[in-house]
């Protein structure tokens, strides 16, 4: 018996969360990028900073991966959600062929990443569950960014998603 949440089954769930949160994005124009993260927003001042900041976190990481340079974003809009999200779907084809391509034997051989001027170790394992999972957490930003300034419902939930069966059905009396 298997027990575990794998890594493809997290990065499928993370797939279908980017493809709903675009849907719902996409339904509210580019308006909704706009949203202030608050006044302790630190580095992204608002939802499309903080949407890119998923995205470029991912192709980063995959270019460190793949010992090539560090991808220049600075052409990325954050105040477009087509745009933004095209840039979010190559980062993901990137860690889907890095994914396929790693040889079996080098998942977790750790190597030394410099990351924001600092030495990190971890191996290629580790590596892309921190993206995934700072996917996630960063998600869950957007949605209380969002809720917070009125805009509720239709967030994904891991429940809900199609990834290990199941899902959800709307019941109507």
């Amino acid at each position: 018996m298997r027990v575990g949440l794998s890594l493809i089954e997290l990065m499928e769930f993370t797939e279908w969360e980017r493809n709903k949160w675009y849907d719902w994005l996409q339904e509210r124009r580019d308006t909704v990028l706009a949203i202030s993260t608050g006044p302790n927003g630190d580095r992204f001042p608002n939802v499309g900073e903080l949407v890119k900041h998923i995205f470029i976190a991912e192709k980063h990481h995959v270019d460190r991966l793949s010992n090539r340079p560090i991808t220049d974003t600075g052409s990325v809009s954050s105040d477009n959600v087509e745009r933004l999200f095209q840039f979010g779907w190559r980062s993901r084809k990137d860690l889907r062929e890095f994914v396929e391509a790693l040889p079996p034997g080098d998942w977790d051989v750790p190597r030394e990443f410099n990351i924001v001027n600092n030495l990190v170790s971890a191996t290629p394992r580790k590596l892309i569950v921190h993206v995934l999972m700072h996917e996630v957490r960063h998600w869950a930003q957007v949605a209380t960014i969002l809720r917070l300034n009125g805009l509720a419902g239709g967030f994904p939930d891991f429940l809900f998603s199609p990834v290990m069966g199941g899902g959800f059905k709307s019941r109507t009396s």
